[in-house]
């Protein structure tokens, strides 16, 4: 595998140096900038993870957070146990599902060509979410560890919805998107049905499970959502090339040779499982799928070799720094990460809105 530079003409400020293998076949063209800007994501993203170990009713500092951590300080035993059992899996959490709906947020949007893209806004995770409430409504004696499947299952069906009904001799992206937003608001009013008519008890479970929230989240937790991400992320950096091709218009791409049922198919399907199984561990946060995106592409531009692993990071930011705000804006009540999420989102999609009215 090398690295070869590829420099554009002189009257343009950007450059690219393209990663190939000629024994897997593989070859992807990264930003220059991409590089510095993931180091330098990364960062404040440890550091906003350092800063939310340490917080809460039991103070650590930052220096015993990171030594405790590496595992350089193990004489104080309170700071194991609140750390590595109470802390930091939730913030693990926390950056994992960022980190799942910003790639499926940037898939979607890929896919779709359309920036107002999102796994809430096109039904994903609202089928994700159904199926959960009805998990929790209908069958309470079912053990939680089967929420992962439901969600999963339900985030499932309303992908095939949406490609089934969205066909027409093929999958048009425009047809995707008002498919979607139509499968989603079916399953919102279903979810709000069940909400209406369920128990007390079982109700107020599963609203706040859909406020989205990482509290309470432990190892298991971490351990059930890693297997996803393994898989489903290089699995996803793996179709950005025909993600940009897709991106030039169907027909360009079948001239260039690529399967363009079959890569959206595969698209949707990564989309698909990032998502649901985001939004089985943690509910439904909002709109970290729709601003990862849009952030990332100010950053590194809009080729998707970089700017997947960059809204990721974004993504994975976004959600760690909303559940360190919902924990110390009204301490000690905690506001769920989502509705952080929400605030912040919603007007965000309100100017997205108005800056691509004419488009």
């Amino acid at each position: 595998m090398r690295g070869v530079p590829l420099h554009q003409s002189s009257t343009m400020k950007i450059s690219w140096f393209v990663i190939r293998s000629n024994s897997l076949r593989l070859s992807f063209r990264i930003d220059r900038r991409v590089p510095l800007v993931l180091l330098l994501l990364l960062i404040m993203t440890l550091i906003v993870m350092v800063i939310s170990v340490g917080y809460g009713e039991y103070p650590i500092p930052h220096l015993d957070v990171v030594k405790t951590v590496l595992g350089l300080q193990s004489s104080n035993s309170d700071y194991v146990f609140v750390i590595h059992t109470l802390r930091l899996p939730r913030v693990i959490i926390a950056f994992m599902v960022g980190t799942a709906l910003a790639i499926a947020g940037t898939l979607l949007q890929g896919l779709t060509r359309n920036p107002l893209a999102a796994p809430e806004i096109v039904g994903v995770e609202a089928g994700a979410g159904l199926a959960a409430v009805a998990l929790i409504v209908l069958f309470p004696s079912i053990p939680i560890l089967f929420l992962p499947i439901a969600a999963f299952a339900g985030a499932a069906i309303a992908a095939l919805l949406v490609y089934g009904l969205a066909w027409e001799q093929g999958s048009a992206p425009i047809r995707l998107i008002l498919v979607g937003v139509g499968v989603g608001a079916i399953a919102s009013a279903f979810t709000t049905l069940m909400i209406t008519f369920g128990n007390i008890y079982d109700v107020s479970q599963a609203l706040v499970w859909l406020a989205g929230s990482v509290y309470g989240r432990n190892w298991e937790h971490v351990q059930a959502l890693l297997p996803w991400l393994v898989v489903f992320i290089p699995a996803s950096l793996l179709l950005a090339r025909e993600l940009n091709t897709l991106n030039l218009g169907d027909q360009v791409a079948r001239s260039l040779g690529s399967s363009v049922e079959w890569q959206r198919a595969l698209l949707l399907i990564t989309c698909v499982a990032l998502s649901g199984a985001s939004v089985a561990t943690a509910g439904t946060i909002g709109f970290v799928g729709l601003m990862a995106p849009h952030l990332a592409r100010q950053l590194v531009g809009n080729a998707h070799e970089g700017l997947i692993p960059t809204a990721a990071l974004v993504g994975g930011l976004i959600v760690a720094l909303a559940d360190l705000l919902g924990r110390s804006l009204f301490a000690p009540i905690e506001i769920p990460c989502g509705v952080i999420t929400a605030v912040v989102g919603a007007p965000y999609f309100l100017y997205l809105l108005y800056r691509n009215r004419n488009t």
